[in-house]
């Protein structure tokens, strides 16, 4: 599914960074504390800087011990960036305590929208039975603490404290070293006194190699295999779900079980990628120190912010990364290297260098877009910047890096907890490039959403088109549709395609799209997926509609499921999942029983398969078909429950 950072694309109310694994600079954050806003995947590398917000990452014992850390000296430094005027939803947190057993995320999250209350992150701690909530203002935070403060949820009196910001994970990290044996960071270890040197490290191009691409020395068929075993710990997972939210399917899910091995439905075997090295058509590149002490280099981080390290590595020796994007990152860097400019400090703030995004193509375009922190530049310095950027890539030593296309993007601090996307100014070049999947053309804008292996996409698009079933009288909803890949992949074999997108850029290269496919029954909506689909299901007459979602990360808003149940008429969904088990509240919902609040039959899920666009990482695409159950027959029968 979607990708992590250029372009946000949150098809549900979610702000989600578009979900993809690995080079990507926004996958490369971990974060475990599940922003209410964004998911990425674990397993990836840091974001170009620390966003304050990240900082509530940290473990829990350093949440219960950072009251300690009132001292003059620790509020100057290691809580030094809450004090400019920038965003971060740390200094609007709370505790919520006492909270019931074995409660999740999503389960806090529902709790707390229905009593009209928006966090901006949160983080459960379900074995201590307390959660730390971020607001996005003084005001909604307030209002919660009033809301739920001595509130009862499942027999327990909740209680809200306001909780202390989380410590700057590098500073403190810095701060710990030079206090340990008194001696500065770097100092050799002791061990009973005895004075240890430490570890020999691996080479550099291991380390980074480790990061970004965790299983390049495992077998390729041994890493399907290990995915291969995750979707089926989902689809076991999903099975006790479906059992325990409704009832009435536990007869058709125990033949289920008799019949595939303990799962609610078949699991089809995993399909491979068609290329294993070079396949990422876009990477997100860190621009900082590199880790052999370089100054403005551009690459992968080789840890995350939260652990301490801002170290960067050249993506030369990566293996998942195009040769293409090798040579524009080379040159970019021999570039940076001759300004005055310094890299953007995530410690500091300072700085201008932040981050390269290169996107290529099959047919040999390639994009570039440089984000640039302007400080206190003056208009004309950074047009002056600018002309050097576009003379150096169209006439000088990086005309050799074979650039089609490039954008300039002035990237400064957050003064709000917004995540528009900012405005790309085009420098030189085309102003988009181009793709060609399964014989279509499609146009790619910088913020647009297109899958990152393009030659495993038209593996995945091929199996969907498969399993959905249709024909020329079928209509099609593309929800969170993106540039209209697999609704235009699919228009020539139906009556009428309808996507949804909340990205205007990628709206607008879809019905470019959809017109240079020489289409007509194609139309697309942008708006989020929540508010524009129960509209859109409403105003569909087609007897045979067939819906294919592919959302971020988080999954669907709950929204969207619901106004899904409630049209009778939609009897068959694909659903395609970037991370299954991120997606597992959406799959229960689906299959739960009709109550006052989910209206509508069930759903229930006929077939699975994993779909392998991520090579060398353990991350892949699952394909779950979901059929109507039909009340006409006897042994789907259902009752409302209230």
């Amino acid at each position: 599914m979607h990708e992590v950072h250029s372009g946000f694309r949150a098809a549900s109310g979610f702000i989600v960074k578009n979900t993809e694994y690995q080079g990507d600079l926004t996958a490369q954050i971990k974060m475990t504390d599940v922003a209410v806003d964004k998911n990425v995947p674990a397993g990836s590398l840091p974001s170009t800087e620390k966003e304050p917000d990240d900082l509530m990452e940290e473990k829990n014992e350093e949440n219960q011990t950072e009251a300690a850390a009132e001292g003059e000296g620790a509020a100057s430094d290691v809580y030094r960036y809450i004090k400019g005027d920038l965003f971060t939803s740390e200094i609007f947190k709370v505790e919520i305590q006492n909270l019931p057993k074995y409660i999740g995320f999503n389960d806090l999250k529902k709790f707390l929208n229905k009593h009209g209350i928006n966090p901006h992150k949160i983080k459960l701690f379900s074995r201590q039975m307390f959660a730390f909530v971020t607001f996005k203002n003084q005001e909604e935070r307030d209002k919660a603490m009033k809301a739920v403060h001595g509130m009862q949820w499942k027999s327990k009196v909740l209680s809200v404290r306001l909780a202390k910001p989380k410590a700057d994970p590098i500073l403190k990290k810095r701060k710990q070293e030079e206090e340990t044996e008194g001696g500065p960071p770097g100092a050799k270890r002791t061990a009973g006194g005895q004075e240890v040197e430490e570890d020999e490290e691996e080479p550099l191009d291991i380390q980074i190699a480790n990061a970004v691409t965790p299983l390049w020395n495992v077998p390729y068929e041994e890493q399907l295999k290990r995915k291969e075993k995750e979707v089926e710990g989902v689809l076991l997972k999903l099975t006790r779900e479906i059992g325990n939210n409704n009832k009435a399917m536990l007869p058709w899910l125990f033949v289920q079980k008799e019949k595939y091995n303990k799962m609610c439905c078949p699991l089809e075997a995993i399909r491979p990628s068609p290329v294993q090295t070079e396949y990422r058509n876009k990477c997100e590149f860190v621009i900082g120190v590199g880790a052999d002490g370089e100054d403005k280099t551009v690459g992968f981080r080789l840890g995350k912010y939260k652990g301490g390290s801002c170290a960067v590595v050249s993506p030369s020796e990566t293996t998942h990364v195009s040769s293409e994007a090798k040579r524009v990152v080379q040159e970019f860097q021999q570039f940076i290297r001759t300004t005055p400019y310094a890299v953007y400090s995530p410690e500091t703030y300072e700085g201008h260098w932040r981050q390269l995004t290169v996107r290529t193509s099959r047919i040999k375009q390639t994009m570039a877009i440089v984000f640039f922190n302007p400080q206190k530049l003056q208009k004309e310095e950074l047009e002056e910047l600018k002309r050097n950027l576009r003379q150096y890539f169209t006439e000088g030593e990086g005309k050799e890096s074979g650039l089609t296309s490039l954008y300039f993007v002035r990237m400064g601090q957050r003064t709000s907890a917004g995540t528009e996307d900012l405005p790309c100014e085009h420098v030189t070049g085309e102003e988009c490039i181009h793709e060609e999947l399964l014989g279509l053309k499609f146009r790619i804008s910088p913020h647009s959403f297109f899958q990152t292996n393009t030659p495993a996409a038209e593996v995945l698009y091929s199996a969907v088109g498969e399993w959905a079933q249709l024909d020329q009288d079928s209509t099609v909803l593309d929800v969170c549709c993106g540039t209209g890949t697999i609704g235009i992949s699919l228009a020539k074999r139906v009556k009428k395609v309808i996507g949804i997108e909340l990205c205007q850029e990628a709206v607008q290269d879809a019905k470019a799209n959809a017109e240079a496919n020489g289409l007509t029954n194609v139309e697309f909506h942008c708006g989020k997926a929540e508010d524009v689909l129960p509209t859109v299901l409403n105003a569909v007459v087609s007897p045979n509609v067939t819906a294919i979602v592919d959302p971020p990360r988080a999954g669907l808003h709950s929204k969207v499921i619901l106004a899904i149940r409630r049209a009778e008429h939609l009897k068959r969904l694909v659903y395609v999942a970037c991370n299954a088990k991120a997606a597992m509240n959406n799959f229960i919902d689906l299959c739960r029983a009709p109550s006052n609040r989910v209206r509508g039959a069930p759903f229930r899920p006929v077939r699975a398969m994993a779909v392998d666009l991520f090579p060398q990482t353990m991350h892949c695409e699952t394909i779950l078909l979901f059929e109507r159950v039909d009340y006409s027959s006897n042994t789907d029968s259902q009752t409302t429950e209230t």
